[in-house]
């Protein structure tokens, strides 16, 4: 019975230690290495299996695909340096400022572009709750609308692609299809890679955006005291187009950046990692052509990237152990007979994975529970006939959810941290609810009709 349970209670361990603050890498490596030790001096669990680590790691250090990772990471950590979104702000304020809810528009807009250029979500909250916050409440804005809004706009970046969440999630979901179709019998493998993963979260990303804007509409029509009209723009035609040259001027560059490279994903022409390049090189151009970086901001931003490559990679190494002791304990067969004992069937099962996921977000970060609940259970669902790319995107808009929703959202912590003394932490937990529920209106969405996940990438790729 003890050793049944040895694969949740390796689980449990993990996530406590997590609890009390350690490191999440040494927390996943430590637990299992402990487990591992115990098992093998009461013979029921084969040190052997730790021999194959070595060559996970080195499998680590292969991956192609994970080269993405630190170039992408890069190019966020240029483009918030260089303060890119703060003339992005300024210049899409003058556009949209006229009418009423204007520059919630703008905010929402500017997050977006910056969520596809960095893909962090603590990176965007941060700048935008720091650059728009203020100017929303000193215009009126109610500060419960204002607070939400940014919290929700900045975890735009696990859903707009090229994002560093889809470019991990890519990596996993593309091993645990492999395997699935092994399990299965199919000895032909199809693959899923992650640019299928970016084209199935655009047109849910761009909808979800969408929404947004709709409901700042929505509240500026039913509750115009909560969303204040823009100053009336008494300028000429000429002055009218000096605005509008100068927001294209400022927008154009970071557009047309985030199209080369997505666009050179999405089509084919480049891998993820060789865009990610591209990306790097194109947000330091930019940089230096604002004349925004000097030395030692050059320094701050190889330090940042290197730290936090630092510790992506080394929590990959730690869930590498733990996904290697979880197995040897017999950890897949557990999972994989519970799924099939659940009422319900692959819904019951999918639904049951969502909650799980939905849960962890609040005490784990996207990486750990991409890098070790996902390679667990995805094999499972995808054996039972769930599309990866679907999966990937609900994955995703999940995460994003979590880290919204109160008392443990991430992005709740992020906005708190810098927001002025007098918003309560109540204020912005109220003012997330109703992004909350349009992220879940998404994902009913996307559990009625799959093809807005899955159409493009079959269209795309339907004549290759």
């Amino acid at each position: 019975m003890i050793l049944t349970l040895a694969p949740l209670l390796l689980f449990m361990v993990v996530i406590f230690a997590l609890m009390l603050g350690y490191p999440v890498a040494f927390s996943l490596g430590g637990v299992a290495v402990m487990f591992a030790l115990i098992g093998g001096w009461a013979n029921v669990f084969d040190l052997s299996l730790l021999q194959a680590l070595p060559s996970r790691i080195f499998g680590i250090m292969n991956n192609a695909t994970l080269i993405a990772v630190p170039l992408f990471v890069f190019m966020g950590v240029v483009m918030d340096k260089a303060k890119i979104a703060e003339d992005l702000l300024v210049s899409m304020s003058k556009l949209f400022g006229v009418m009423r809810g204007g520059l919630a528009i703008s905010v929402i807009l500017v997050g977006m572009l910056l969520a596809a250029s960095t893909g962090i979500v603590g990176a965007t909250v941060v700048t935008m709750g720091l650059l728009s916050l203020p100017s929303m409440l000193k215009k009126g804005y109610d500060p419960s609308l204002s607070t939400g809004m940014i919290c929700a706009t900045g975890t735009l970046g696990q859903i707009i692609p090229p994002s560093i969440v889809l470019v991990l999630l890519g990596d996993v979901l593309s091993n645990a299809y492999q395997k699935a179709q092994l399990q299965m019998g199919i000895y032909s493998p199809k693959t899923v890679s992650v640019g299928d993963l970016f084209l199935g979260a655009l047109l849910p990303g761009l909808l979800l955006v969408a929404l947004y804007i709709i409901y700042i509409l929505l509240v500026a029509y039913f509750k115009p005291d909560h969303v204040p009209k823009g100053e009336e723009n008494t300028s000429s035609h000429l002055s009218t187009t000096a605005v509008f040259i100068e927001v294209m001027s400022s927008l154009l560059p970071s557009l047309l950046l985030i199209l080369i490279v997505l666009g050179s994903i999405l089509s084919g022409i480049a891998t993820p990692t060789e865009a990610a390049a591209v990306g790097a090189m194109g947000a330091l151009a930019l940089a230096f052509q604002r004349k925004a970086l000097n030395l030692q901001e050059m320094k701050d931003i190889v330090y940042s990237t290197a730290q936090i490559v630092a510790m992506v990679f080394l929590i990959l190494i730690g869930a590498t152990l733990f996904s290697l002791v979880f197995r040897g304990y017999g950890g897949e067969e557990l999972i994989q007979g519970f799924f099939k004992d659940m009422p319900g069937g692959v819904v019951g099962a999918t639904l049951f994975v969502m909650v799980i996921i939905f849960l962890l977000g609040f005490i784990l970060d996207f990486i750990e529970i991409i890098f070790v609940v996902v390679p667990i259970v995805g094999p499972v669902l995808l054996a039972m006939g769930l599309d990866p790319v679907w999966l990937g995107v609900m994955i995703a808009v999940n995460l994003q959810t979590s880290f919204l929703t109160p008392p443990f959202g991430f992005a709740l912590f992020y906005l708190r941290g810098v927001a002025p003394e007098h918003i309560k932490t109540s204020v912005i937990y109220k003012g997330v609810i109703p992004f909350i529920a349009i992220q879940i209106f998404l994902m009913l969405l996307l559990t009625a009709w799959p093809g807005l996940a899955t159409w493009l990438p079959q269209w795309m790729y339907a004549g290759k």
